[in-house]
């Protein structure tokens, strides 16, 4: 479903966009966009208002932090957020939340 403009989310940057009546954090990697739950899974910190250093995002409530290309807890194993299919098409994004 298409999520907004590619240009919302320049490099180095993270956001939150709507994708069919759910807030999803999109972040940009060095060019390339991942998409992913915004809701931290410790206590429902809005990831997508985090701050991003590489590919990592820090949750702006209780500073867990997450690998936005994988979904991975970076101090831990185990504990994961959803990550979503993304596609831009011209200067649209799309994104799957299933």
């Amino acid at each position: 479903m298409r999520a907004g403009k590619a240009t919302a989310v320049p490099p180095g940057t993270i956001c939150e966009l709507e994708v069919d009546g759910t807030i999803v954090a999109v972040a940009n990697v060095e060019g390339k966009l991942s998409a992913f739950n915004n809701v931290c899974p410790h206590e429902g910190g809005p990831l997508g208002q985090g701050e991003l250093e590489g590919k990592i995002v820090t949750c702006p409530w209780h500073g867990w932090q997450f690998d936005v290309c994988s979904g991975a807890l970076a101090q831990s194993s185990g504990t994961t957020i959803e990550t979503y299919p993304v596609e831009v098409r011209g200067e649209d994004i799309y994104i799957d939340i299933g």
